[in-house]
């Protein structure tokens, strides 16, 4: 038994074919049957019904060790990926995405990462809480980075959720104004201001529920251009909300804009943190990068 066998045997139980599968390896069929045919004659089991076309369905014991063939090749993986780290050469790919409007809590961590790993490749993306959990459970990130809120959560075995930071509604206003010299806000307050608001399903979600009670609100524009808001905000044209670690670390907001507490009964704190597969154990990689943020953060 050798590792180029445990692999071969993984890609014949995703294609299904092993035409498909030698093509994908860069060997003959030939090749790829000899091999997984000495494998079934060493294991002493018959781990594929092949049939005609070269098509090839797992038995139910060739099921049993492709699962474990796959964790056999996660482990040594993860060897390798724990050997490179000691010696600083840790190389591969990490793809994360993040819920729009917190990129900035990211930027000193892949700042530090890739000056120590400069042969690691990350791709960095913004999508919403439901595009992250779909592309997860679908291998085209590694991980996500989002409000951890039960009702973009589903209650998935296959997802694992870890806890970053917490944070909770504040009000982000000029330096100038007289609500800076509030200690909090309340919604009240806030009806005789101009709102503008970054397109987010927290902070409508929060708006409903708080705000929108009082009565109509004057609210300027809402979208996913921070500079706008930041640049409504620094004109003294209008406030806007958010989590306060969206402003924390955030260049885009300038020195003479401060946050300020909002006071509403539901104001919880609010989890952000990061959603990876279950059964696909995180790559060295991956684990590094977490550890990293954690501290950073």
């Amino acid at each position: 038994m050798n590792l180029e066998q445990l692999r071969y045997i993984i890609e014949v139980s995703k294609s299904g074919s092993l035409t498909m599968a030698a093509q994908k390896s860069h060997i003959t069929l030939s090749a790829i049957s000899q091999s997984i045919s000495l494998l079934e004659k060493e294991l002493g089991v018959t781990l594929f019904t092949r049939s005609r076309g070269q098509s090839a369905m797992p038995t139910e014991e060739g099921k049993v060790v492709i699962e474990k063939a796959k964790e056999i090749l996660v482990k040594i993986n993860e060897l390798k990926e724990e050997v490179d780290t000691y010696n600083n050469t840790l190389s591969g790919e990490l793809r994360i995405a993040t819920i729009p409007g917190r990129m900035h809590l990211l930027v000193d961590t892949v700042a530090g990462f890739k000056n120590d790993f400069p042969d690691v490749k990350i791709k960095i993306s913004e999508q919403g809480p439901k595009e992250i959990i779909e592309n997860i459970l679908t291998d085209k990130i590694d991980m996500g980075l989002m409000v951890l809120n039960e009702e973009y959560l589903p209650k998935n075995s296959d997802l694992v959720y870890e806890m970053v930071l917490e944070g909770k509604m504040v009000v982000a206003v000029n330096s100038k104004s007289k609500l800076s010299r509030e200690k909090s806000i309340t919604p009240e307050m806030l009806m005789k201001e101009t709102l503008v608001l970054y397109d987010d399903a927290i902070i409508q979600q929060f708006m409903d529920e708080n705000i929108a009670k009082c009565n109509d609100v004057n609210i300027l524009f809402v979208t996913n251009n921070v500079v706008a808001i930041n640049n409504a905000i620094e004109k003294g044209l209008a406030v806007t909300l958010g989590l306060d670690f969206s402003f924390d670390k955030n260049p885009i907001y300038k020195r003479n804009i401060v946050t300020i507490d909002l006071e509403t009964p539901e104001n919880k704190l609010v989890s952000y943190g990061w959603v990876r597969p279950k059964n696909k154990p995180s790559s060295q990689i991956a684990k590094t990068f977490i550890k990293r943020l954690t501290l950073d953060i």
